[in-house]
């Protein structure tokens, strides 16, 4: 990979593995859920209006995730410290990481640089990818503007198609 280029992750590729800090200062690694079809959510940050709209109707539609055999994976440039909290305030019981060093989010082309037009903050840009068992992507899907969510019905029909 050259410097400064990054490379998309697209649907039919094989998830690039990564590791990342949980809310409980734990490593984690995207092959641990190898087995489990996977909702990567990443999220620009922890307490802002729209992201916690996104995680809550996340927490809301676990039952029916995990009747789907799916789990949910958030994933934020915020620091665990604050994502701990995050998940408390909102009664969040699936896994939030940390992305602090912003290698996820550019491994997966989803860094938002110069986020709100405030020059060198960054952020992960709202974005699904779903795995498949295998770690496959089977579906994507990226937004620039920050205000907008997911799909939430598509997601559920996406990982039905899994099944």
């Amino acid at each position: 990979m050259l410097a400064g280029v990054n490379m998309a992750v697209n649907v039919g590729e094989k998830a690039p593995d990564f590791q990342a800090i949980d809310t409980n200062l734990k490593v984690k690694k995207l092959s641990d859920y190898r087995g489990s079809k996977v909702v990567l959510a990443f999220f620009p940050g922890a307490f802002t209006s729209v992201c916690t709209k996104e995680m809550c109707t996340f927490r809301d539609s676990m039952a029916k995730l995990n009747g789907l055999n799916a789990k949910v994976v958030g994933i934020s440039v915020d620091q665990p410290f604050s994502l701990a909290e995050f998940a408390k305030a909102n009664n969040l019981k699936f896994d939030l990481l940390s992305d602090a060093s912003r290698e996820i989010s550019k491994k997966y082309d989803v860094l938002h640089e110069n986020f709100v037009n405030v020059p060198g903050l960054t952020a992960s840009k709202r974005s699904i990818f779903i795995l498949d068992r295998d770690g496959v992507v089977r579906y994507k899907w990226v937004s620039d503007d920050p205000s907008k969510e997911p799909d939430y019905k598509k997601i559920e029909e996406e990982l039905a198609k899994l099944n």
